[in-house]
């Protein structure tokens, strides 16, 4: 009986989603608007998102020299570079084959659902995030969109709040950081996390502490869960990173610029 009305539960889910989609919405947008990590996606798919979401940004530039002109030191490029093709072997021999079972069982409409559900669990990040860079309509918009999505939105599984017009502002540690004065300090591609910079990898721990997945059940529950995360995540771009990757001459400098250049346009914004 329990199992009857748990997936009763997941069919409503899934219907509401589905409703606030057809509203006009792009499905396509909660990929490329969330750079990390909402937070940053973990393991080697965060080079896709990265390269692609930047890519797009730098065409609708009006300005492309005021950020194509700005690169990001890089003294430890032979270290950078070996756990790049870490990334790279680890997203093609464990997360693609993975995700892409993943894909084959769970329908899109679901993933799309587990998706929204993680994003609007990171709303704390958001919030406090938009409040230290002094944006409090970015903190008020967050908050309505969070009440909105956690009860009409059961919990989050519907994005109603995109449905309604209520937009998220993607803040991170990081960002608040360059607000302050801080710099890059220099360009860091960490195993398993992907593109990063010293001050950026400085701001994910700090916004680790504003995860409410940190103090969420056992030691345990967390990794499982970003696991979760990183996995649907990842069916829902496969493609991406293979059809970028072979576009690049230097895949491992497209991915540095490209990143950075993102994260330079989310600064500024």
């Amino acid at each position: 009986m329990t199992r009857t009305g748990l997936v009763f539960v997941i069919a409503i889910i899934c219907f509401v989603s589905l409703e606030a989609e057809s509203s006009g919405q792009s499905r396509a947008t909660y990929a490329l608007e969330n750079g990390y990590d909402a937070q940053r996606v973990e393991l080697a798919s965060i080079q896709a998102a990265s390269l692609k979401e930047a890519t797009a940004e730098e065409e609708e530039e009006t300005e492309p020299a005021e950020s194509s002109g700005e690169t990001v030191p890089d003294p430890l490029e032979p270290m950078n570079r070996a756990f790049f093709v870490f990334n790279d072997k680890l997203y093609f021999w464990v997360l693609k084959p993975v995700a892409t079972g993943y894909k084959t069982v769970v329908p899109e409409e679901a993933r799309v659902c587990v998706r929204n559900f993680f994003q609007n669990l990171s709303f704390p990040v958001r919030f406090v995030n938009n409040l230290f860079q002094g944006k409090f309509f970015g903190a008020f918009e967050e908050t309505c969109g969070f009440l909105v999505n956690s009860t009409v939105g059961l919990g989050g599984f519907a994005d109603i709040a995109m449905a309604v017009n209520l937009k998220r502002h993607d803040e991170d540690m990081g960002q608040t950081l360059a607000v302050y004065g801080s710099g890059p300090v220099f360009y860091i591609n960490w195993p398993f996390f992907g593109p990063s910079t010293l001050r950026d990898t400085m701001g994910m721990v700090g916004d680790i502490f504003l995860d409410p997945l940190t103090y969420f059940g056992d030691y345990w529950y967390a990794p499982y869960s970003r696991g979760i995360n990183v996995v649907n995540e990842t069916s829902l771009r496969i493609g991406d990173y293979e059809s970028l990757k072979k576009a690049a001459l230097d895949p491992y400098v497209a991915l540095r610029d490209a990143y950075y250049q993102n994260r330079l346009s989310k600064i500024r914004e």
